[in-house]
C-alpha cells in the first residue's frame, strides 16, 4: 500500500491563480493538473476550475475551489526555511507582492489570505542548541517583522560569550 501526504487547501475563489502565484514566487514549484467540475455541484457551476494540484519547493500540494465556507488562519501555515538573506528576501517580497501583508516573527499573509512563515534554516539550528545563545537568539526574532539573519547570529554569538 502506498499512501501520500498532500495538503489540501480549501479557497474562497481564485485555486488557478493563487497556485499560478506561488509557482512563480516559490523556486522548484509548478502546476502539475488543473481539474474542472464535471457536474455542478454547491462549490460552482460544471466546468469551473475548483481542483489545481501543484508543488511548493518540491512538495505537492493540492488546493480546492470549494467556495466561501472556510477562511484561512494563522492555525496552519506554510513554512518555507531558507539558507540565506537573499533567500528570505525574495520568498518574503514575493509573497507580499500585490496585497499581502507582513505580521510578525517571519509571519506573512499573502494576498489569498494564507499564512507563510519565512524562516532562516540557522534559526532553527541555533534554537537547537539551547543555552543562553538560543534565547538571545529567540528574544531577538520576536522583535522582528522579516527575519534577519545576521540579527539573529549577533543576538546568539553575544550570549554565547
Amino acid at each position: 500500500m502506498t499512501i501520500a501526504f498532500v495538503p489540501c487547501l480549501w479557497y474562497s475563489a481564485h485555486v488557478e491563480e493563487a497556485a499560478r502565484f506561488y509557482a512563480s514566487v516559490v523556486p522548484n514549484s509548478a502546476i502539475t493538473r488543473i481539474s474542472t467540475l464535471p457536474v455542478d455541484t454547491p462549490s460552482g457551476p460544471a466546468g469551473t476550475v475548483k481542483l489545481v494540484e501543484f508543488t511548493l519547493a518540491g512538495t505537492p500540494v493540492t488546493g480546492f475551489a470549494g467556495g466561501p465556507h472556510h477562511d484561512f488562519n494563522d492555525a496552519i501555515s506554510l513554512m518555507l526555511i531558507c539558507d540565506t538573506q537573499d533567500e528570505i528576501d525574495r520568498m518574503w517580497n514575493g509573497l507580499l507582492a500585490e496585497g499581502g501583508k507582513p505580521v510578525a516573527c517571519g509571519w506573512l499573509k499573502d494576498r489569498f489570505g494564507v499564512s507563510w512563515q519565512i524562516t532562516p534554516k540557522r534559526l532553527g539550528d541555533m534554537i537547537a542548541k539551547g543555552g543562553a545563545g538560543a534565547a538571545a537568539a529567540t528574544l531577538a526574532m520576536m522583535q522582528m517583522v522579516k527575519m534577519d539573519i545576521a540579527t539573529l547570529e549577533a543576538a546568539f554569538a553575544g550570549a554565547e560569550k
